[in-house]
């Protein structure tokens, strides 16, 4: 069955994952959902993630959830930009999540970004979610 969502899908999948306390999620592989992986493993929220290739063509990632003293490092995680309602974001305007304790991660022509990041660079573009 197609998603609609890919990267929503994605996201609700380690939602739920953290909410029964499961130590690794798998989702299907795509270039987007490998570059919000890496902005969530660089930035600690996650331990990593694996691909696994299969031999159709298709691959997938196992994703490693992070836990401290039982609680999910993830406390939420919110999609921003739908599908059905695109928000896009200069870099004067890029939102900062919880007086940066969280972050914005954002899709530029230079790639997919933490906020801050995007700042350093001077880049804007559409913020994909946001993670604390």
């Amino acid at each position: 069955m197609a998603v609609s969502d890919p990267l929503g899908d994605m996201l609700t999948r380690i939602r739920n994952a953290q909410m029964r306390g499961k130590s690794v999620v798998k989702t299907p592989a795509s270039r987007l959902r490998e570059g919000v992986l890496t902005v969530l493993e660089t930035e600690g929220y996650i331990r990593g993630y694996s691909r696994t290739e299969f031999g159709n063509g298709q691959a997938e990632f196992d994703i490693e959830l992070k836990y401290f003293d039982g609680e999910p490092v993830i406390r939420t995680i919110e999609r921003i930009s739908r599908p059905g309602r695109r928000v896009y974001s200069s870099v004067k305007t890029l939102p900062q999540v919880n007086n940066g304790l969280g972050v914005s991660i954002v899709s530029t022509p230079k790639g997919v970004m933490p906020d801050w990041q995007a700042r350093e660079e001077n880049v804007g573009g559409e913020v994909l979610c946001r993670v604390f």
